[in-house]
């Protein structure tokens, strides 16, 4: 018996770029495209006539943008979204208004890139089809938690995420106060999109963040966010810790990896680690998660209700890496206690 094909519907203004997506997704065998559309009036009616499980979406779009779409299509229609466009500050924006994850559009004119964003389109479709998706009304930052809550400690914090991650990361720290010990994050995002992610976090909480560079330290209020295209190691200097940045092959089909700053961290911080896995599709990070529990580190995983897509942190949970789980709202509590 066949497995049942992921239905994707693909939005785009380009007749070209729509056919050549619809042609690259229906290489594999798991995928069906069951309707194309070239702006968003023409998708909400696909979408009432194909019901697909996922959709592709460019932002740029005539008679609506694709931020406005997704802001008006999730209250109603509950579909994960993949935005395929290039990279800009409204892709920030699309991701806040709910979409799942986000692919750069290929340089046309280079065979490696376009086959390099045909496998991460399909990929990042199928995590998209086993997303939990919701409207970002109900996906609002936790309890505010104020400064008398946070006590002195030599301890940093290593998280990771992938699908799902932008919008979980920035409701983590929304609801931390300021003065937290010093964060270091992975999240699995294109490279030239980090450095605007990390502006976009700095520009919207409390903390001073960036993108890391090797030599930064990790200090108290600080987030360092790792380069899309860098694995992310820390090392021990005297009292502090340094990251160091550095290309290298994909690990667990990723760089930056999860599992290089977890497993550093074990390796350099042990007890003083506090290791946290988001939402995100695969099993990145499980390892190194595992790894710093075993090094005496705390550990937190966030649970598959509050998760976009349950993947990274039920591996995890399942090789006994998580010593407690938390909704995303539940978690700056929680954080706060092993502090």
């Amino acid at each position: 018996m066949n497995a049942k094909k992921i239905k994707v519907l693909v939005v785009d203004d380009s007749l070209l770029f729509r056919e050549f997506i619809r042609r690259s997704l229906s290489t594999d065998p798991v995928i069906e495209v069951v309707a194309l559309a070239g702006d968003p009036f023409e998708a909400r009616d696909q979408i009432l006539r194909f019901e697909p499980d996922v959709m592709t979406c460019d932002i740029e779009m005539p008679r609506m943008n694709g931020i406005e779409f997704l802001r008006r299509l999730l209250p109603q229609h509950a579909i994960p979204v993949v935005v395929v466009s290039t990279i800009s500050e409204a892709v920030l924006d699309a991701m806040r208004a709910g979409a799942v994850d986000f692919v750069e559009k290929p340089n046309m004119g280079r065979v490696h890139d376009v086959e390099q964003f045909i496998r991460l389109l399909i990929s990042k479709v199928k995590a998209a089809a086993q997303a939990r998706v919701a409207h970002p009304a109900h996906a609002l930052p936790g309890e505010q938690l104020n400064q008398a809550a946070v006590k002195p400690s030599d301890k940093l914090i290593v998280v990771g995420a992938s699908t799902g991650g932008t919008e979980a990361i920035f409701q983590l720290l929304s609801s931390l106060p300021e003065q937290m010990p010093g964060f270091v994050i992975v999240q699995h995002i294109p490279a030239e999109f980090s450095r605007m992610y990390a502006a976009r976090l700095n520009a919207t909480t409390k903390f001073q963040v960036k993108e890391a560079e090797s030599g930064d330290y990790v200090d108290k209020g600080k987030v360092l966010i790792a380069p899309g295209d860098k694995h992310v190691r820390l090392k021990k200097v005297g009292g502090r810790f340094r990251v160091e940045c550095l290309p290298g092959e994909r690990i667990n089909g990723h760089c930056p990896s999860v599992d290089v700053l977890f497993e550093s961290a074990a390796k350099e911080a042990g007890t003083q680690a506090i290791g946290i896995i988001l939402t995100g599709m695969g099993y990145d990070g499980a390892r190194g998660l595992l790894a710093l529990r075993r090094k005496g580190a705390r550990t937190i995983g966030q649970n598959e209700k509050s998760s976009v897509v349950y993947g990274m942190p039920k591996v995890a949970f399942e090789l006994g890496a998580v010593e407690k789980q938390a909704s995303l709202q539940d978690m700056p509590r929680m954080l706060l206690s092993m502090l």
